[in-house]
């Protein structure tokens, strides 16, 4: 969708990100199915219907259109989170963001390519990236605005959704395979919320201190 004010495209310009996308959606089409290793960039050109120039126009390598899909997966998982956040009642919002974050991460698709796939092909520092760019963003942003010229807290703060995110994408591979997936999904839920209202307590009683 265009963005307010900027002028249309031209139609060269929307046949070429036509075409990127179709490379990115076949790409985690196969990736997906296969694994990262054992898809090639022919593979990959040959389901999206396009040239193997047409994909060294878009990327310059298998690494490179990973980084895009990776960037496309958590894009669309912040969409949901930021949805089912703005949702629910202003006191239960970051809790509503969290439980939402946690359904993206069981999904088989995001589970493996993010979570699984990612550092390794990416680097952790390259996931970070991305990860505080989307979804850790709205989390660490919940967080730290509670603490508005406090940088100590802030600080605390960032490191406290940072863990929180670690804790609901492990959780999302314990539950793969579990012998009780609910039960378990509710004891993490419990768990990662406790975690957030240790935040708030300490915010309350910090508050209290500066009185």
């Amino acid at each position: 969708m265009p963005t307010a004010g900027a002028p249309p495209k031209s139609r060269r310009e929307e046949y070429a990100d036509a075409t990127r996308q179709a490379l990115i959606a076949a790409a985690g089409e196969l990736f997906a199915a296969e694994g990262y290793q054992q898809v090639g960039i022919e593979a990959i050109a040959r389901s999206a219907r396009v040239t193997r120039g047409a994909f060294y126009h878009h990327f310059a390598d298998k690494a490179e259109l990973f980084d895009a899909l990776v960037e496309s997966l958590q894009a669309a998982a912040a969409l949901k989170v930021k949805a089912a956040a703005e949702a629910a009642p202003k006191a239960k919002r970051v809790s509503a963001g969290i439980r939402e974050f946690l359904e993206v991460c069981c999904e088989p698709v995001y589970r493996q390519l993010v979570i699984e796939t990612a550092p390794a092909v990416l680097g952790q520092a390259r996931c970070r990236e991305i990860e505080e760019t989307h979804v850790y963003g709205l989390l660490i942003g919940a967080l730290t605005s509670r603490h508005a010229g406090n940088e100590k807290a802030k600080a605390n703060a960032y490191l406290a959704a940072r863990m929180i995110g670690s804790m609901v994408c492990e959780a999302a591979q314990l539950l793969d395979g579990a012998d009780d997936p609910v039960a378990l999904k509710t004891e993490a839920l419990k768990l990662v919320e406790r975690m957030v209202g240790t935040l708030a307590t300490n915010k309350s009683r910090a508050a209290t201190a500066r009185k």
